[in-house]
């Protein structure tokens, strides 16, 4: 099939908001795309699956650790993709970059591989679409933003509430028709019961590779609880629910209200009810960012219940005008004067059918993903940046790592912004930078 004939009979048809269409008409035009994926497990596959609905693009290769995931993977695309091409498997992520054949790759891998899997795919020459958070430390973000300008890369974060459609609905109608008036403080919150205890170790199955999937992280022995999808509880592989769920809403704030960094973060919180186990991130958690003019606070248990049922994953904007409630699955703004206005998330389940039945497909998210995947495919063409460049990626990462800093140490951490650096604590600034287990190289210092 043609790539018009792609655009005109393809999913992509006609279900394109406006905004979007001509980035469609555009990736059309573009020569095809070859794709492949580090990490195809639970949001890699929903990465590819709907960048495949949005462009004639030919996912070649894909990597993973986990043989039967992989593999899995391999059979789902081979059924989507338009060549019914079985792409190509591998099981070390520098074997497939070294057949540098590949236009884009997609890292969906867990937080503390990242870096090492985005860089060396910008190396290989390949423009980069990651997930959130960019990196499990501090110099890691920094290395990944760096690599991009260097090698003149495009990065896209997966912080896709930048192309959410109702979401861009309230920032332009509302945020920044000056509805809100004068905004200077905003909460970002996460209620979702989300922090187990774990099961008992034991040995790795003898599908899954676990020396390789470790990698530079400190080596601890398997446990059941952290493969597939449960290693975000476990601080050796993940930023906690800090940098799961606040970033995104942290990020949201940001882009909604054009902030650059934060200045300073604090934070408090810890294990307070969950029982004992090899789980070991945050069930409380609270924190404060500091920007210019705008104090946004952070705070999610995973426990008890949340304040506004329809709200238990959002944002709050509070204005002298009024007050903007933002979710992934709608917005309400409630002026101080005139009625108020409701807007729900449109699924697009009529116009792509696939997703009604698409396993794990969190079927709000999938037309948010598929806006983020035209608007990377965009840039690329154009050799500009994204909505969500790696540099507001490493922004909104820095600002959920450092109050994680924060909430360990138990104080305050100032951060320049220019310097890329904490200000005044010898002890916090040793932190921004994380030992790597031997052979790996921190790539700070590659």
């Amino acid at each position: 099939m043609d790539r018009r004939g792609f655009l005109r009979t393809g999913a992509a048809g006609l279900a394109l908001p406006s905004a979007f269409r001509a980035m469609a008409e555009q990736a059309a035009d573009q020569p095809v795309k070859r794709v492949g994926v580090i990490g195809p497990g639970w949001y890699g596959k929903i990465d590819v699956l709907r960048l495949l609905q949005v462009a004639p693009v030919e996912v070649v290769s894909l990597c993973d650790v986990d043989k039967r995931m992989v593999e899995e993977a391999a059979q789902i695309v081979s059924e989507r993709q338009p060549s019914k091409k079985k792409p190509r498997t591998y099981g070390d992520y520098r074997e497939m970059l070294k057949e540098k054949d590949l236009d884009v790759v997609l890292v969906a891998s867990p937080d503390h591989w990242h870096a090492l899997h985005a860089i060396g795919a910008m190396e290989a020459g390949a423009d980069v679409y990651c997930q959130k958070p960019i990196s499990h430390d501090v110099a890691e973000g920094l290395a990944m933003l760096k690599a991009a300008r260097k090698h003149g890369r495009v990065v896209q974060i997966g912080t896709q509430r930048r192309s959410t459609p109702h979401l861009i609905e309230a920032r332009d109608d509302i945020v920044k028709a000056g509805k809100l008036g004068k905004v200077a403080f905003a909460e970002c919150y996460c209620y979702y019961h989300m922090s187990g205890s774990g099961a008992p170790d034991a040995p790795p199955p003898d599908y899954l590779d676990w020396e390789t999937y470790v990698g530079p992280a400190p080596m601890r022995a398997f446990n059941p609880s952290i493969h597939p999808r449960g290693w975000r509880g476990y601080s050796e592989f993940s930023n906690g629910i800090v940098g799961d769920m606040c970033i995104h809403m942290l990020d949201t704030v940001r882009w909604m209200l054009d902030l650059g960094a934060a200045k300073s973060v604090s934070s408090i919180g810890g294990r307070v009810m969950s029982p004992p186990g090899p789980v070991d991130i945050a069930d409380t958690q609270a924190a404060t960012f500091a920007f210019d003019g705008v104090d946004v606070v952070w705070q999610h248990r995973t426990w008890g219940s949340s304040p506004d049922p329809k709200y238990p994953w959002g944002a709050t904007l509070y204005g002298d005008k009024g007050t903007l409630k933002l979710s992934v699955n709608g917005y309400d703004f409630i002026p101080n004067d005139g009625p108020p206005v409701h807007r729900d998330v449109t699924m697009e389940l009529e116009q792509y059918p696939v997703d009604k039945a698409e396993k794990d497909l969190e079927r709000h998210v999938a037309p948010a993903v598929r806006y983020h995947m035209l608007d990377f495919l965009s840039a690329i063409a154009n050799r500009g940046k994204p909505v969500a460049d790696i540099e507001q990626g490493y922004i909104s990462t820095t600002a959920c790592i450092l109050a994680n800093l924060s909430r360990k140490l138990g104080r305050s951490i100032a951060w320049d912004a220019e310097n890329h650096t904490v200000v005044g604590d010898d002890e916090a600034r040793a932190l921004l930078k994380q030992p790597y287990r031997s052979p790996w190289v921190h790539p700070a210092d590659a």
